[in-house]
């Protein structure tokens, strides 16, 4: 179980380098620190875990995403 999630996160990660969207790197972003909670869960630190889901795929994506809508986006190409 636990290689799998360590195997996601670093396709996401991938991907989340690759994308040509802010926004979508966001999101994906924010995924990676969910599953990164998860494997702190799993490995027994359920403190950090706690942490980590709330201030990585939560407070982190909401300033995110704000400072994204805040600019002009312009399709890349």
């Amino acid at each position: 179980m636990i290689e799998l999630i360590l195997l996601t996160l670093v396709v996401l990660c991938l991907f989340a380098l690759e994308s040509r969207d802010l926004l979508t790197g966001t999101i994906v972003l924010s995924v990676v620190s969910l599953l990164s909670a998860l494997l702190l869960y799993l490995l027994h630190a359920p403190d950090v875990a706690i942490t980590e889901a709330a201030v990585g795929a939560g407070v982190s994506t909401v300033i995110f995403v704000w400072a994204i809508k805040a600019t002009d986006r312009k399709d890349a190409t």
